[in-house]
């Protein structure tokens, strides 16, 4: 500690003392200079973002994500464009996966309007987000967007449904041109929800891309050319009574959750011929409809059960390990994980809450924290669609 000396001292004290004797009193009383408290800051490890569907006023909010895996809200954006909800839904308002699309890759988060039939495009730096562009989707309802590369297809739903893609250049998403495609399908005397296709998947290699079609019971896959443009005619497979929900394992294999609690595996040929490798189920459980697969274990989500089941697969041959690895809050209907695959992460329809699990070593799933976004079906406002970093 520095102290000063007398010399210095002296002409303090007289102009001090001048001070009281002409009766100038100070306006406040001394205090003393220190450093400044240092506030902490807690940890971030990554994101989570829902969007919320608002048919008004479609937005995403966003969530900084604990090393923990707990999540503190951060802000709420507007996609500029409106949600959607497809006749007959209940807690899952658009009746697909992948609603809300992250790539890691080029930081964007893409997120359909299904109200104003288009995509938005936001920048991503860690839970900020920043409205980049708003693309015509080129058909009705869009309600699933998949990215793989520099490539991009988004699904709409309605008029028989059909596909669209895009190509990121230069961090802005062009649409490509001859890459629109009718899927064809026609009125089988469903609710919309039930017969309006599901999902879009670009296979890992980016040779084909692939719709779940629910209850018209089967797949349609299109060979995709050198600049990922479809072939006219796609191959179709049928699979299951109500295909919804797509995803890849690390071979590039194809694992597709069925809504009556079935779960496939395919190979994927060059031609686009999906091959069956194996099918397991049901599982028991109500309305599977939603899939991920984190550390090899493929985990489907039952929002008729409220509950996750999880597959293992071996050299493309699943098994079920457990119909109930998880119980959920009411409907869950997506699901996303942390990059590092420790935390997976259940959006809740129902009742409009984002569940953290840990997932083990073993592909079992510990509850971690709730957090509620004040949406969902019980509060009137359903939302749908999940996202993770």
């Amino acid at each position: 500690m520095k102290f000063l000396s007398l010399s210095r001292l002296l002409p303090v004290a007289a102009a001090a003392a001048l001070t009281m004797t002409l009766g100038v009193a100070s306006a406040s009383p001394a205090t003393a200079v220190g450093p400044a408290p240092v506030t902490a800051v807690a940890p971030v490890a990554g994101a989570v973002f829902v969007l919320t569907n608002d048919v008004d006023h479609n937005s995403v909010i966003s969530y900084d994500r604990a090393p923990d895996g707990t999540l503190t809200k951060t802000g709420t954006i507007g996609t500029g464009g409106s949600g959607a909800i497809v006749d007959g839904a209940a807690v899952d308002p658009l009746a697909s996966q992948g609603a809300l699309t992250l790539d890691r890759r080029h930081r964007l988060l893409f997120a359909v309007n299904g109200g104003s039939d288009t995509v938005t495009v936001f920048g991503v730096s860690g839970s900020r987000l920043a409205r980049r562009q708003v693309l015509s989707t080129r058909g009705d309802l869009p309600v699933s967007v998949s990215v793989v590369g520099n490539l991009v297809y988004v699904l709409n739903a309605r008029d028989g449904g059909s596909i669209a893609g895009y190509r990121i250049v230069g961090g802005r998403v062009v649409p490509l041109p001859g890459s629109s495609r009718s899927l064809g399908l026609t009125p089988n005397g469903k609710p919309e929800f039930l017969q309006s296709p599901s999902q879009v998947a670009i296979t890992p290699d980016q040779r084909a891309v692939v719709v779940a079609t629910k209850t018209h019971g089967t797949l349609l896959s299109y060979t995709l050319d050198h600049s990922g443009r479809p072939a006219v005619t796609p191959v179709t497979t049928a699979s299951g009574a109500v295909p919804f929900a797509l995803s890849f394992d690390r071979a590039g294999r194809l694992l597709v959750v069925d809504a009556t609690g079935l779960a496939s595996s395919y190979r994927v040929g060059r031609d686009a011929v999906l091959t069956e490798l194996s099918s397991v189920g049901p599982t028991g459980q109500a309305a599977a409809c939603w899939s991920i697969v984190v550390r090899g274990i493929l985990y489907a989500a039952n929002a008729g059960s409220d509950s996750i089941s999880a597959f293992t697969e071996r050299h493309g041959r699943l098994s079920l390990s457990d119909a109930t690895a998880a119980h959920t809050d009411g409907g869950p209907i997506d699901m996303a994980a942390s990059r590092d695959g420790r935390y997976l992460y259940q959006l809740s329809g129902a009742d409009g809450t984002v569940e953290t699990f840990h997932v083990g070593h073993d592909g079992s799933l510990t509850a971690v924290a709730t957090v509620g976004t004040g949406l969902g079906l019980a509060a009137g406002r359903p939302l749908e669609g999940l996202a993770a970093s």
